[in-house]
């Protein structure tokens, strides 16, 4: 096991020490790296390079004195770092870089494997980040009919945790999933919602624990989907500042009338064609913000902070990458804060993405039956369905984003056989 070079008086630091596992078959050719008076060059090939501050470097240290081990917490105060700061000594290893910085009388030693340095390169900017838990998203339309994502109860349930994977996994990549077989009762539906995450409580009808929801068309609450009506395509929860992250919908029975379809579509795949089409409607429904309420019951009235809410396409403010579809025209307040020049282009803009959204090519129709869940990512995927009769009853469950997404990233790890560090992606 190789030690870091230290200089002066304190304890070497192991590369195991840091939680870096080193490269098993290390290539030869080292990068090169140069010092200047504020930034370390390092020169991965001729032709790529990249260019750390070095005020940068001494605040990601990740030595046990600058960062816990187990808490994953900064422990280096960042605001006693000189602002000019310098290296003492540079050195290209075979496993990383080691820089030794000055600290008063004393001398402090730094490691950062190749790998964590490309992966966090900004200057200049990676063209290919890699953040946790990291996927490829799968844009679909009407034909996904011919094999939507589906996991089974049995693998959902099961204590190895490889079918939760799966079924998240799904969630992730298609925006969707279905679960076949589960047990035709709220109870085992709250427990399948429940190997995701806690559940979010919110206003609508509840069951005992105040959280999980049980329903059928009696307008018991002041909101369509407590009707027989046909919904259109909409993402919940607008009126909110945080809407739920993930859906769930189990229909538990259907009688003594029919219709009830179930209409999914991919938002991330409408927002792409509204892109190419479109780019100046595309461009005013990522900027104008629409102001949502809940106001159907007498106790409460929900809209989001601030009023004005927040546009249908929401983007990663570095990356650019589209991260969120918000649309409920239903539950669309007054645009009373539009430009007076805008009023037209706006509404032509939201007519030509309600097109593409109710395009035969973007509409996906699936008859949900008694046994199978519907888990749908409430930030992608807008649901509808078409009008009814009878006597109907759903129950389901909201599960935050956060809840969602720390689930699937920590099966990551467990699956992928990554176990976490401080070298960790996205820490």
């Amino acid at each position: 096991m190789r030690t870091l070079t230290t200089v002066g008086p304190g304890p070497a630091v192991s590369s195991d020490q840091l939680g870096f596992v080193p490269d098993q078959h290390p290539t030869t050719d080292l990068p090169i790296a140069n010092a200047d008076d504020s930034k370390i060059a390092i020169l991965w090939t001729p032709q790529n390079w990249s260019r750390f501050h070095h005020i940068w470097l001494r605040d990601h240290c990740r030595c046990p004195t600058c960062f816990h081990p187990v808490t994953k917490q900064r422990l280096l105060n960042t605001f006693e770092i000189p602002p000019n700061i310098k290296p003492h000594h540079v050195q290209a290893s075979t496993e990383g870089l080691e820089v030794i910085w000055p600290s008063g009388a004393e001398y402090h030693a730094s490691f950062y494997p190749w790998s964590w340095l490309k992966a966090h390169t900004y200057d200049p900017p990676s063209k290919s980040r890699s953040t946790f838990a990291e996927s490829v998203k799968a844009l679909w339309g009407a034909k996904i009919t011919k094999s939507p994502p589906t996991v089974s109860y049995t693998d959902a349930m099961d204590k190895s945790d490889q079918g939760l994977y799966k079924w998240l996994s799904n969630i992730d990549r298609f925006g969707f999933c279905l679960v076949s077989g589960v047990p035709v009762t709220p109870e085992a539906t709250d427990k399948l919602s429940k190997r995701i995450g806690f559940i979010r409580e919110t206003q609508c009808k509840l069951i005992t624990d105040g959280k999980f929801w049980d329903f059928t068309a009696d307008l018991s609450k002041g909101d369509t989907a407590y009707t027989t009506m046909a919904l259109g395509a909409h993402t919940d929860n607008t009126y909110f500042t945080d809407p739920c992250g993930l859906q769930l919908f189990h229909l538990l029975s259907h009688t003594e009338g029919s219709g009830g379809a179930t209409l999914l579509v991919d938002g991330f795949y409408v927002a792409s064609l509204l892109k190419e089409l479109r780019p100046d409607a595309y461009e005013l429904l990522s900027r104008i913000p629409i102001p949502a309420h809940a106001a159907g019951e007498a106790t409460a009235l929900y809209q989001p902070s601030p009023r004005n809410g927040y546009p249908p396409l929401r983007h990663d403010g570095v990356s650019g990458e589209l991260v969120q579809v918000r649309w409920n025209n239903d539950d669309r307040s007054v645009m009373d804060h539009l430009e007076g020049e805008l009023v037209g282009s706006w509404y032509d803009a939201i007519r030509t993405w309600h097109a593409l959204l109710t395009s035969a090519d973007s509409e996906y129709w699936i008859q949900l039956t008694p046994g199978t869940v519907l888990s749908v990512d409430n930030h992608r995927v807008l649901h509808g369905r078409s009008a009814f009769d009878g006597k109907r009853r759903v129950c389901g469950a909201y599960i935050g984003v956060d809840e969602y997404r720390s689930r699937l990233a920590v099966l990551t790890e467990r699956v992928g056989g990554a176990p976490r560090s401080v070298w960790s992606l996205g820490l």
